[in-house]
């Protein structure tokens, strides 16, 4: 039997060598960010693997895919559930994005930290929003609609396996193999030509609706390693002629400890694609919809770390705003410098972020009880902090990317009222439940204490 943990390990290394295949630039970035990892390792020892293992750091990857309507995103849940893979947390993408961006998402995780530690592959994956009247009037929607109703993005076969594997925790070996190959074809680039007129209709509203919607088949839009060194890597595929995009989007490069995420990519490059006229006629085309992203994790924040990560990225907005040619990188970092506890020890005892504590080896044996307190505990030494990894995402973050990689900035009618879309929406799509980010972290970090206080004697004292 192949269990969950193999089966979302083989999927993610298969994945990873189609899409190789498909987009070879991504090979290049697996590569320079194996090579930058290897370097930072020798560069800093095991101070390099406190955020994971270079194996684990290694391995991971994080997919975006996208689809066009609630069934269909069932469907994916269904197929990451076979995976072990659970929808995490709600992304509103059209409110984080400048241009038209016309989707919200979840991202499909292990929400166990064994499961995270095996194999933390995760799918980053968006929903089209048709009823929001700022991109779509009456009459494209119904158009949108009925061509969505008429696709099948994923066969029956492929269901009824997942649905098999979700129950029974694994699969056969035979039918393990059946599924991925049937899962990782359902995100290969299709053959089929593009109706171009229909198309270019989406295109005008928004690029990513286009890919959603003007195709009849799904694919994998971008697949993403793991650097320790996203600056450095930066640098080399520069070096190497591969055309980056401007920025790297996330909390910028300081002296302090890495919270949340970095990201940046490569530019969506002209991939070849047959096009069907209007008259029928079939001829070659060329579409930029797929990218190369590569990210950088740094810790988990508290829910008061988040709000202080967003103040400051609205006071360099501010201050960005106010002095056009500012260095933003060089005010980010001043900003952080001011406001952002320069110590994981501080950010603990500040509540900002999220950790496991462990007994200390070396903790005091002079007899003293130890004090109640978490902070107190990590202060005197009692105990030790590990951070946890930020095993989600950003959407400004994610807007930023989508934004860099478009060849246009689309339409969005500001003057109508958008449609609502939340996390309990999401959730009755889905047929699951959106699990909270937060509360995934936390549960974490009390298992952690409430282990200390039972080693301590601690027990209904520590708090």
């Amino acid at each position: 039997m192949i269990s969950q943990w193999q089966l979302r390990a083989a999927f993610a290394a298969r994945l990873s060598d189609m899409y190789g295949r498909e987009v070879p630039a991504y090979t290049t970035l697996v590569d320079v960010s194996r090579q930058v990892n290897e370097d930072v390792l020798r560069a800093r020892g095991a101070d390099a693997e406190r955020l994971g293992s270079v194996g684990r750091v290694t391995a991971e990857r994080h997919g975006a895919i996208r689809v066009g309507t609630p069934g269909e995103l069932a469907q994916v849940a269904r197929i990451f559930g076979a995976l072990g893979m659970h929808p995490v947390g709600f992304y509103d993408l059209r409110e984080a994005a400048a241009s038209a961006v016309p989707v919200v998402s979840t991202a499909f995780r292990p929400v166990d930290g064994a499961e995270l530690a095996r194999n933390p592959f995760r799918v980053f994956t968006s929903l089209l929003t048709p009823a929001d009247p700022r991109f779509f009037d009456a009459d494209l929607r119904a158009r949108l609609e009925t061509f969505l109703a008429g696709r099948e993005l994923f066969p029956p076969e492929l269901l009824a396996l997942a649905d098999r594997a979700e129950a029974e925790r694994a699969l056969p070996d035979a039918d393990a193999e059946r599924f991925l190959h049937l899962a990782v074809s359902a995100f290969e680039l299709s053959p089929e030509p593009v109706d171009q007129a229909w198309y270019a209709t989406l295109e005008r509203v928004s690029a990513v609706a286009a890919d959603i919607g003007g195709v009849r088949s799904t694919h994998i839009n971008h697949l993403t390693p793991r650097v320790l060194d996203i600056d450095e890597l930066y640098r080399r595929m520069a070096d190497r002629g591969i055309e980056m995009i401007d920025t790297i989007q996330g909390p910028p490069n300081w002296q302090g400890p890495d919270l949340l995420l970095r990201q940046t990519s490569f530019r969506a490059l002209a991939e070849p694609r047959a096009m069907r006229t209007p008259d029928g006629t079939v001829t070659n085309g060329a579409l930029r919809v797929r990218f190369g992203e590569v990210e950088a994790r740094g810790i988990a924040v508290t829910p008061d770390g988040r709000a202080l990560y967003d103040r400051l990225l609205d006071l360099v907005d501010r201050q960005a705003a106010r002095h056009p040619g500012l260095d933003r990188a060089a005010c980010a970092r001043t900003v952080w410098a001011e406001h952002v506890p320069a110590t994981e020890q501080e950010l603990a005892a500040q509540g900002l972020a999220y950790f496991t504590y462990r007994v200390a080896a070396d903790r005091p044996r002079d007899g003293r009880r130890p004090p109640t307190g978490v902070a107190e505990l990590l202060r005197q030494g009692w105990i030790r902090a590990d951070p946890l990894v930020y095993e989600d995402f950003l959407p400004r973050s994610a807007a930023g990317i989508f934004q860099s990689n478009l060849s246009g900035e689309g339409s969005r009618n500001n003057e109508q009222e958008g449609a609502a879309y939340d996390s309990a929406w999401l959730s009755g799509a889905l047929g699951r439940d959106v699990l909270d980010p937060y509360a995934l972290y936390e549960r974490q970090q009390n298992r952690s204490i409430a282990h200390v206080a039972r080693e301590l004697a601690l027990d209904g004292e520590l708090g």
